[in-house]
């Protein structure tokens, strides 16, 4: 059994099991401080005891790198009181098992490349809007991390042409994120994403700043396919057309959008939903056990 831990931006979901049709248990958390989020997270593995690895899928910026002082933290995030938290030292220390560390998106794009919409393919992209916006990374089945992992939601986008709002990023204002994540939506139009009509004004400007952050994935000639996921485009049906459109209006006649086939089938919802990201936190648990056991031979 591995205990996988989703840390959202929001909430925690803590499952154990070992995929999608092996759930032992869930338990979802509102995040709210560290100390209280961590300590009820701690209690719900102390009752799990006897779990071979803990995987953690967290919302970020992270320090991902073993080597770094900050590995295992949440680093310079935006959301209040959480910046330096060590969460994998806390929460995997009093366990002695292996313990996988990496990005909640990234968990997502993991389980959705093992089990969802990304099954049987190496290389995928997984986006997710919702509190922020946030950019996974696949490639040959594993992880695409180096000195950090992706931070693409904050690429500053070509404005939509007469759009002068300044954006809602606190660090880089009119970014994707600033443009397109949830609370960005509700500070421009007063309304948050799931009360706003399909036809309103704002969708069109959430899309195209979305549909270019697609193209630059695709001009890094990594994804097969891209997942998104998230509150802002679940909720909203008719959001994700309107991408598909945007990429397209993005690439215009550049060769390399004939490879993608029908965008229908490139950009598409996740195929687990919600699970991907907590399902993606058991698979960091088991390549962590499974790295332990090759040490180890």
């Amino acid at each position: 059994m591995i205990a996988g831990v989703e840390l959202g931006g929001t909430k925690c979901v803590c499952l154990l099991g070992t995929g999608p049709d092996d759930v032992r248990d869930e338990v979802r958390i509102a995040t709210t401080t560290p100390a209280e989020t961590l300590a009820a997270i701690e209690a719900v593995l102390d009752r799990w005891r006897g779990f071979a690895a803990i995987g953690i899928a967290s919302f970020g910026p992270l320090g991902i790198d073993r080597g770094a002082a900050d590995y295992g933290h949440i680093t310079a995030t935006t959301k209040p009181g959480w910046s330096g938290t060590d969460v994998a030292g806390r929460l995997g220390g009093p366990h002695g098992v292996p313990v996988g560390f990496h990005t909640d998106v990234v968990g997502a794009a993991l389980a959705e490349a093992r089990w969802g919409a990304g099954l049987g393919l190496a290389d995928l992209a997984y986006i997710t809007v919702g509190t922020g916006v946030g950019v996974g990374l696949v490639v040959g089945g594993a992880p695409l991390g180096g000195m950090t992992h992706a931070e693409l939601g904050h690429i500053r986008p070509v404005r939509v042409a007469g759009d002068e709002w300044p954006g809602a990023c606190s660090f880089h204002g009119a970014c994707v994120e600033g443009l397109a994540a949830g609370p960005a939506i509700a500070a421009r139009t007063g309304l948050p994403a799931s009360q706003i009509a399909p036809d309103a004004p704002v969708w069109p400007i959430v899309a195209d700043a979305l549909g270019q952050l697609c193209q630059v994935l695709v001009l890094t000639g990594m994804p097969r396919r891209i997942v998104i996921g998230g509150g802002v485009v679940i909720g909203q049906p008719a959001l994700l057309p309107m991408i598909r459109r945007a990429l397209a209006r993005s690439l215009g006649s550049y060769g390399i959008g004939a490879e993608l086939g029908p965008l229908d089938r490139y950009v598409v919802l996740p195929g687990l939903g919600n699970q991907a990201g907590p399902l993606g936190a058991i698979l960091l648990g088991a390549a962590a056990l499974d790295a332990d056991i090759s040490k180890a031979v």
